[in-house]
């Protein structure tokens, strides 16, 4: 089993992290949530305490998530997805229908990568190979954050950096492989009987602005949150304002 962590009383939510990160990434969401809720912070495999594994999908990560349910005995849970943690999410959610009460995708997408994303990735990929964790991470994080937020946030950059730069660049080139080759989603959204939320950067580059306005309208209850002066890392950009729009989520559940 995939370690993870638990905190707080209550109905349970999953923040499952993305790309490049560990669970500590949701630290400042923690409390607040828990003040309220049972937190887990599940590490996918390869991350944080988490062994790597090998055939590892966005598929298998949902199943990683599932064990972790039965383990706990959790009937329904509401699940939050940063980036990748968005696509488990979505795998998740297309797998496991009973087991989900809710879902957040924040800067996440139901989109495939087109060839475009594929080829940058494979770009990524070469890098990773060629000079290892630590310089592919100190040049992709800052880039994870709005243009205008990077001096102001290059302690939490670095810290982010040197706590993920003992991720092994399999691991990370496994990540990559499993979001190239994911399937579109979309359908998940339309057929979503589940409330859905999004939770949107305005200077996000990852995931464009524009790709969530076409995703917004697909689930019949759909929520959205755009922060504007956020990149792709609003948890940490705008922790308030993301912790607000969470918790208005979940209290309408």
């Amino acid at each position: 089993m995939i370690h993870y962590t638990a905190t707080g009383n209550g109905e349970p939510i999953f923040l499952v992290h993305g790309f490049g990160e560990d669970s500590r990434i949701w630290e400042q969401q923690v409390n607040p949530l828990a003040a309220k809720y049972r937190v887990f912070l599940p590490d996918l495999p390869g991350a944080g305490k988490s062994a790597g594994k090998p055939g590892l999908s966005i598929e298998s990560m949902a199943d990683d998530l599932a064990e972790i349910l039965d383990h706990e005995k959790i009937d329904k849970v509401v699940m939050a997805g940063h980036s990748m943690g968005g696509y488990v999410t979505l795998a998740f959610a297309e797998k496991y229908p009973l087991k989900l009460k809710a879902f957040s995708l924040i800067h996440s997408t139901a989109f495939a990568d087109n060839e475009q994303k594929k080829d940058t990735r494979r770009k990524s990929i070469d890098i990773i190979r060629q000079y290892g964790t630590k310089p592919f991470l100190e040049s992709a994080i800052p880039n994870m954050f709005a243009v205008k937020n990077r001096t102001a946030m290059v302690k939490m950059i670095d810290k982010i950096i040197a706590e993920n730069k003992h991720i092994l660049p399999g691991s990370l080139i496994s990540f990559y492989e499993a979001m190239m080759i994911r399937p579109d989603r979309t359908g998940i959204l339309k057929n979503a009987s589940i409330p859905v939320q999004f939770i949107v950067g305005k200077e996000d580059q990852a995931v464009p602005f524009s790709d969530s306005m076409q995703q917004i309208h697909l689930p019949d209850l759909s929520y959205i949150h755009i922060l504007e002066t956020s990149g792709h890392m609003g948890m940490i950009e705008e922790p308030d304002k993301t912790n607000t729009s969470l918790l208005e989520f979940l209290r309408k559940l």
